[in-house]
């Protein structure tokens, strides 16, 4: 299964930052474009007082501050040049949702999508819309969250897509900021599936696609939990993508590109579950030949030759 999409983390909330310019960011659309990849989606506009773009709704009302270089502007241009499509990520307060105060967090984003729509809408690269903001469990607010959300992005854009990205929470989903790499509680695969019939019953119509994490879960569980999340998705209209990391979950150094052959179990394991497509958290750190991680460009060479093999 190839991978498609991916996103572009350009607030690095726990990665490092690669200070590409111009320059550096071209050439690593080109890299994307050799390999399949013909989607970028920002994985959020700004979190907390860090913006990608100039937002005036957002330096007034938050207190944000104005960053040099329109990031979003930039993507837009070169996603022109290559031909791709680009994706927009929402905006994270990192405080209104995290607190149960989701409404204050649709409120503000409802203002973010008027006013990104207004200044970059007219970009022929401009396809769709990232919600953000992301979840592993049924968790109060959530449903609401999405489909106003999502909803909202629809009808300012003349119904372009929208999906979601949330995570399992199995035995690897632990805090980044934590020293350790596992936990002993995690959800059943039927706890699962009933927590998230309930929201994509609630979601259907204004979400279109979900791709789920798929690192928080061992190697030997995903074939069960991916049969569901592609039955589950089917059932409720949403399309079933995979968001295969391309960083390593198992290691207590957080997070470096993932040994190839723990990406090619997970882009498999997809494959036969007959999900709708692959997306990746992502190239530029993980797979790049340019990455900062001199092992990125290794990664880069060993999904080439994998890709080959595959039919078409």
């Amino acid at each position: 299964m190839k991978i498609t999409a991916t996103f572009i983390d350009e607030i690095s909330h726990d990665i490092p930052h690669q200070n590409w310019g111009r320059h550096e960011w071209d050439a690593d659309f080109s890299h994307m474009k050799m390999v399949g990849i013909d989607t970028v989606i920002l994985i959020r506009s700004g979190y907390r007082l860090w913006l990608t773009y100039p937002s005036e709704l957002l330096i007034q009302e938050e207190g944000c501050y104005k960053p040099p270089v329109d990031l979003v502007q930039l993507f837009l241009e070169l996603a022109d040049k290559h031909h791709m499509h680009f994706y927009f990520g929402l905006y994270d307060t990192g405080k209104y949702w995290v607190k149960g105060e989701f409404q204050k967090e649709v409120d503000l984003n409802r203002k973010v999508i008027d006013e990104v729509w207004k200044k970059y809408g007219h970009h022929k690269s401009f396809k769709g819309w990232y919600l953000t903001q992301e979840v592993s469990r049924r968790v109060k607010g959530v449903i609401d969250l999405y489909a106003q959300l999502g909803r909202h992005c629809k009808e300012v854009s003349g119904n372009l897509p929208t999906f979601i990205s949330p995570w399992i929470d199995g035995s690897k989903a632990v805090s980044a900021a934590s020293d350790k790499i596992s936990k002993e509680e995690a959800v059943s695969i039927r706890q699962h599936e009933e927590e998230w019939s309930e929201i994509f019953d609630g979601i259907k119509g204004a979400v279109d696609a979900v791709a789920f994490q798929d690192g928080h879960i061992e190697y030997h569980e995903l074939p069960a939990f991916f049969e569901v999340n592609k039955r589950m998705a089917g059932k409720y209209g949403l399309q079933c993508w995979t968001n295969a990391e391309t960083f390593d979950r198992d290691m207590p150094i957080k997070f470096l590109p993932i040994k190839f052959e723990k990406l090619r179990m997970k882009l498999e394991a997809a494959r036969k579950a007959g999900y709708d497509k692959a997306i990746t958290f992502e190239f530029s750190h993980f797979m790049s030949p340019q990455s900062s991680y001199i092992s990125a460009a290794h990664l880069f060479e060993r999904y080439r030759e994998y890709i080959k093999t595959i039919p078409g």
